[in-house]
């Protein structure tokens, strides 16, 4: 652990690393690490607005502890949600106050710290009934982003807005507009903060703006 809290960053890889930890600290999106036990490795900012907790609450403990009605997924489907490149769902979080709060999630199975972690990104988060989760099969059709699609998204997860990732590109907002909903449909995102998650977590967002 660094001075911040936050894992140490692996040597191997380390420019997609600095970046994946800056967008994932700096996020208004509430996202979670948790390892293949289902334990939280690592918390951000917004998860911990969201849900109320404390991080030396949560970091250690399973994930489906703070979820209403305990763990969404037996060991085997869990098993294998890791070997899919995403998926997801919606499940009743338990939150500090004992409130309970439906979270949208996207979940990315990755190597993020020389391990596989999974990175969970809350979609939405609203007080409203439980909601089934995905158990549809992972996309085999996705086409790759372009060049300038990929420079968009760096941008978003580094926490620019659309409007100032036009300016740093020198594009106008309707043209980045059209490069996030081009990639959000090539990658199968539902939203711009899933276009993100799934670019983090599959390493899309690593690759150099040159």
């Amino acid at each position: 652990m660094n001075m911040t809290g936050a894992p140490e960053l692996p040597a191997t890889g380390a420019g997609w690393a600095a970046l994946f930890w800056e967008a994932f600290t700096r996020s208004k999106n509430a996202m979670a690490l948790v390892d293949g036990q289902r334990r939280h490795v690592e918390v951000n900012g917004a998860f911990l607005s969201l849900s109320g907790y404390r991080r030396s609450d949560i970091v250690g403990r399973p994930i489906y502890e703070f979820v209403v009605g305990g763990p969404l997924y037996t060991a085997g489907e869990w098993q294998a949600m890791l070997l899919r490149d995403h998926f997801t769902g919606s499940a009743d979080l338990i939150c500090a106050d004992g409130g309970h709060l439906t979270v949208d999630f996207a979940g990315h199975p990755a190597l993020v710290t020389g391990e596989k972690l999974v990175l969970f990104v809350a979609i939405r988060a609203v007080r409203a009934g439980r909601q089934h989760h995905d158990r549809s099969p992972p996309r085999s059709d996705r086409v790759a982003v372009s060049k300038r699609e990929l420079e968009v998204i760096q941008l978003l997860a580094l926490g620019y807005s659309g409007p100032e990732a036009a300016h740093e590109l020198h594009l106008t907002h309707n043209t980045v507009r059209t490069h996030v909903r081009n990639a959000m449909a090539k990658v199968g995102a539902r939203s711009r903060a899933q276009l993100v998650a799934m670019a983090l977590g599959e390493g899309i967002a690593a690759s150099p703006r040159a």
